[in-house]
């Protein structure tokens, strides 16, 4: 089983959470300043979150 970190886990979340925001943002072809905000939000709740709750064991025994 491949073992990713915490860290990285949380990476991968607010880069994925930022990527809709943005996206989402860029329809019109002009970001403004609230749709800024509501991108940085997005990537640092989902740092927040996903960094706190922690990985499921394995419980396999593998």
């Amino acid at each position: 089983m491949i073992r990713i970190s915490r860290a990285a886990k949380a990476i991968v979340g607010g880069l994925s959470a930022g990527a809709a925001a943005a996206v989402t943002a860029v329809q019109d072809q002009v970001v403004t300043s609230g749709e800024t905000v509501t991108i940085v939000l997005a990537v640092l709740g989902a740092l927040g979150i996903t960094y706190a709750v922690p990985n499921r064991r394995d419980t396999t025994g593998a």
